[in-house]
Formats: C-alpha cells, sequence, structure tokens
C-alpha cells in the first residue's frame, strides 16, 4: 500500500454496510457538482435515473460521517482498477463502476462509446408507467403484449397495473404463449415510435415474451393484483398458471440461496427494510439470515424484530419485494444465483 493510498477503517465499513447500493451512489451523485452529476444521468438507463433520481431526492442524512465514508469507498474503488492516475475517461468508467458495479458500468461505457441513444420503442423506457399505459391502451392487444414483452419486467408491472383486471389477465396469459415477432412486424412497431419519439436505434431482437417474461412480471406486481390475477389465470389455464408460478421468485424461496449469497444480500439492505421483511417471514427463513450474521448483529436484529410490535401485512410485503428487486440486480449482475430447485436458475 503506498503512503497516500486512502483506506477505510472498520466504523466506516460498518456505515457502508447499513447503507443500499444506491444509497451510496446517491451520496456520490450528490457530491458531485450538477453538471458532473447531468453526464452520469445522461448515460444510466431509466430504471437507473428513476431509482437513482428518487433516492436523491429524498436522502436527507448527509452526516459526515456517511458522506465521507461513501467518498472513501468511491476512492478506493478507483485505487483498485487504476494505477495510473485518473483522466476524463477513467473518471467517468470509475464513477459507474463505483455506483453500478463493473459488469453493468462496462455495458454502460461500451454504449456510451457508441453513442447509443434512446429512439423508438426505446422511448417508452423513459416515460411513467401511466404515459405508456394511455399511449398504448386503444391499440391491438397484441401490440399492447409485445409492448409490455419489449421493456423491463418492473415497468411493464406498473404498466400493466394501469389496465382494468380483465385485461390484464388477457395480457399476461398472451406475454405467456408470446415466442417470437416477426422481424419485420418489430420494426414496423419500431418505426411508429420512432415517428413520435425520434430516433435512430433499430429492433435489437425479434425474440420475445414467452412463460419467463410473463413470471418476471408477474414478480413486480403489487401483491393483491398478483394474486387476484395468477387466480384468473389458474382458471383460463390451469397448466400456464403452474408453470408461471414455478418459475416466479418470491421471498420464501431465499430459503434456497447459499450462505454467500445471502451475505451479499444482506451488505446491500439496510436493517430497516430487511426488519421489515422478516417480520413476516417464517422461522426457517429468518434463521437462514440470522446464521449470515455476527452473532451479535443476529441478536440486535432479533431484539429490532420483537420491538417493533404490530405492523401492516402490506409493509412487509413492500420490504420483501424491494429486497428481492436487490436480489433480481445481484443476480443480473452475475453475482449471485437465484435457484428454484437443483440445476433450475432464475435468471
Amino acid at each position: 500500500m503506498s503512503a497516500n493510498e486512502i483506506t477505510i477503517d472498520d466504523e466506516q465499513r460498518l456505515l457502508l454496510h447499513k447503507m443500499s447500493g444506491v444509497e451510496k451512489a446517491a451520496l456520490l451523485m450528490l457530491s458531485l457538482k450538477e453538471d458532473d452529476a447531468a453526464q452520469i444521468f445522461r448515460h444510466l438507463e431509466p430504471t437507473q435515473v428513476r431509482r437513482l433520481g428518487m433516492m436523491m431526492s429524498t436522502a436527507n442524512d448527509f452526516s459526515p460521517d456517511k458522506v465521507g465514508a461513501v467518498h472513501r469507498l468511491f476512492i478506493e474503488d478507483i485505487q483498485r482498477f487504476t494505477n495510473i492516475g485518473v483522466g476524463v475517461h477513467d473518471f467517468v468508467r470509475n464513477a459507474l463502476v463505483a455506483a453500478l458495479g463493473e459488469d453493468k458500468a462496462t455495458r454502460l461505457v461500451d454504449q456510451i462509446a457508441a453513442g447509443t441513444g434512446s429512439r423508438g420503442l426505446d422511448s417508452l423506457k423513459w416515460m411513467d408507467a401511466r404515459q405508456v399505459a394511455s399511449l398504448i391502451q386503444n391499440e391491438h392487444p397484441q401490440i399492447q403484449t409485445i409492448v409490455l414483452a419489449y421493456l423491463e419486467p418492473e415497468q411493464s408491472a406498473e404498466i400493466l397495473q394501469q389496465f382494468p383486471e380483465p385485461v390484464r389477465l388477457d395480457l399476461i396469459m398472451r406475454v405467456a404463449e408470446l415466442e417470437e415477432v416477426q422481424p419485420a412486424a418489430l420494426q414496423e412497431l419500431n418505426d411508429i415510435m420512432e415517428k413520435q419519439f425520434a430516433g435512430q436505434t433499430g429492433v435489437q431482437s425479434a425474440k420475445m415474451g414467452g412463460l419467463k417474461a410473463a413470471a418476471n412480471i408477474m414478480n413486480y406486481l403489487d401483491t393483491a393484483i398478483e394474486g387476484v390475477l395468477m387466480d384468473s389465470i389458474r382458471e383460463q389455464d390451469e397448466e400456464m398458471s403452474m408453470k408461471i408460478q414455478d418459475l416466479m421468485f418470491v421471498f420464501e424461496n431465499l430459503i434456497d440461496l447459499d450462505d454467500r449469497g445471502i451475505q451479499m444480500l444482506l451488505r446491500e439492505v439496510n436493517n430497516e427494510l430487511i426488519q421489515r421483511a422478516l417480520k413476516g417471514a417464517d422461522d426457517m427463513l429468518k434463521e437462514k439470515f440470522f446464521r449470515n450474521m455476527s452473532k451479535r448483529a443476529a441478536e440486535m436484529l432479533q431484539e429490532d424484530i420483537d420491538a417493533m410490535g404490530p405492523v401492516r401485512v402490506s409493509e412487509v410485503e413492500l420490504a420483501q419485494k424491494e429486497i428481492l428487486a436487490i436480489a433480481r440486480r445481484l443476480a443480473d449482475e452475475g453475482e449471485i444465483s437465484l435457484a428454484k430447485g437443483p440445476g433450475d436458475d432464475y435468471v
């Protein structure tokens, strides 16, 4: 270690342990000049912009210790990835690595270098769910299906919730049955959107939809809506409902996550969120989490859960869905494997 290399002490690591990745990124972004932060925002994906922007707008803990810990973590990451100083290109890349992780940052840097924009169907990724729903509500159900299959499952779930229950049922079953869209048809739809929003990005792939896509969208629906919709699918097509349910990953499935995966998840989830989520979990799942913490930390968490008193079921379910979203992000980044059974990974 060089004399001027910056390191993080145990107290700072404890502070960082209690913060989620998006909290760290938000504090880092709030520490930059507006122009610099804007440049980074310009190259993030829509979902990342929404999450990071929301966290930045609601952040209220700017204690010097917490801000200092985030800054040190950022510098430590830069030191790890470069030995020769940081130029403009390196600064942007290392900032993205610190905020998003190595794999996702590399992909975004490639996109920046290629000068890709958000056009055609991709323009929908930047719109509010209600705007997208309003835009496609009078379109043919097959067009609505293609849009839902094309977008990220989290956004598609928000869009689906804007439709009445019978329409939700029809669309989610169409997504499950969709296997492939002819390139010409997809390009035509892309051209229609491009005329409205201007653009150049072409069609990436004509293969989309299917049971996995339907399950991914179902994972992000509000619990009450998800339950009603699954019951309706079961009434229409029991075999399809079973296949979709088998592909869904719910909070209870975290019992199958290996110890390393649980430990990585705990590093990304703050204490308040895990308290609410475990309040409604069974003893075996609680024990799974406790087993992957220090004895003292597990005792303190159990004490905090006991001291919470009654908690609304909706609050527990919301906390569990937030943790599942973090778990899916870690799985997408290749950090953990969400397994539903032997040899059956959720991706």
